[in-house]
């Protein structure tokens, strides 16, 4: 591997840490180099704080050598004024003499202007290392800019014999299919999008609180629909633990295609990623509009007699790993 494509692997690496906290600003991974050596590193904090170049030149301890060093960074560093100056001018502040970039930033506010303003000063830039990985890595954020909408996650759960959920059941609460490891590692995949959405029906008959309880981390926003204003602000998905937007009938036309109109709302919220956890409905209304990015299908050992059946789709298979005796497979929309 060349010199350049393992700093900004080191990059994509340590930018992962802010998954799950910096939306709806990416999460970029930075890293400064100096005869060879990494002398700081960085990455986008919580949403409002420093970017990451801000955080790595701030770990740098002796700023002296800075001149001569490079600054790696998965993402252009930014050129306008946000909830933070321009990445870009403490570059230059800071004479960094060269700096190697992943990718373009496609946001309109950027796209190409930090990369111009910084050869403008006289620093050596090398756009395009890792380019691939780097965009895989910001699928959410140029999913957003890009298409105007969230990055669009599908999960359910079904039996080994193709249900979801079982035609009428006694309470109203989830009946697991999958184990607990499974349901641990959904409430992670929570912490790490911005936001979750469910229908009515799995609101009346499940009654789920769709939050991380079983992981660290942030609640994500909740989405519910309820075309008839049917619920009560006694269910769960209403309390205190997360915000929740609620879409009926007063917000768009339901003879329209309707998860365009959802994917538009939440564009429109700043909400650049989402998890469709509903039921098998709403599920099927993103299949069948094609409005979907990655889809997360646990089959567990369990079988229903009869029910509902799962959704059916077509994709990519990506991966498939054993979680004890379920078995995960992701799909990516080809």
């Amino acid at each position: 591997m060349k010199t350049h494509e393992i700093y900004i692997k080191r990059s994509i690496e340590i930018a992962k840490s802010g998954l799950g906290s910096t939306a709806p600003n990416p999460m970029v991974g930075s890293v400064i180099v100096y005869d060879n050596k990494i002398i700081g590193e960085g990455y986008t904090s919580a949403y409002g704080g420093n970017h990451a170049e801000v955080n790595a030149i701030n770990s740098v301890e002796n700023k002296e050598l800075l001149k001569d060093a490079t600054l790696y960074v998965t993402l252009e560093p930014c050129s306008h004024f946000g909830k933070t100056p321009p990445c870009s001018d403490l570059i230059i502040h800071h004479k960094i003499a060269n700096v190697v970039i992943g990718c373009v930033d496609d946001n309109p506010e950027v796209a190409g202007k930090g990369i111009a303003k910084l050869i403008a000063s006289g620093c050596h830039v090398t756009v395009g290392v890792l380019e691939t990985e780097c965009k895989e890595h910001h699928k959410r954020f140029f999913t957003f800019h890009n298409k105007k909408r969230p990055y669009i996650i599908l999960k359910w759960a079904e039996t080994a014999n193709g249900f979801i959920a079982p035609i009428k059941k006694d309470e109203k609460k989830p009946v697991w299919i999958t184990n607990a490891y499974s349901r641990q590692l959904v409430h992670k995949w929570r912490a790490e999008e911005q936001s979750i959405l469910v229908g009515t029906n799995t609101v009346l008959e499940d009654n789920p609180s769709l939050t991380v309880r079983d992981w660290t981390g942030k609640n994500p926003i909740r989405v519910v629909i309820d075309r008839e204003l049917k619920l009560s602000k006694e269910h769960s998905v209403f309390n205190a633990e997360a915000e929740t937007i609620e879409i009926s009938k007063n917000d768009f036309d339901f003879n329209k295609p309707l998860a365009k109109q959802i994917a538009t709302i939440l564009h429109s919220r700043n909400i650049n990623s989402i998890i469709i956890e509903g039921g098998e409905k709403t599920l099927q209304t993103f299949i069948d509009e094609n409005l979907w990015d990655e889809a997360r299908v646990f089959t567990g050992n369990t079988t229903f007699k009869n029910g509902i059946k799962a959704p059916e789709f077509y994709g990519k298979l990506i991966s498939e790993e054993k979680i004890i005796e379920d078995t995960l497979h992701i799909y990516v929309n080809n």
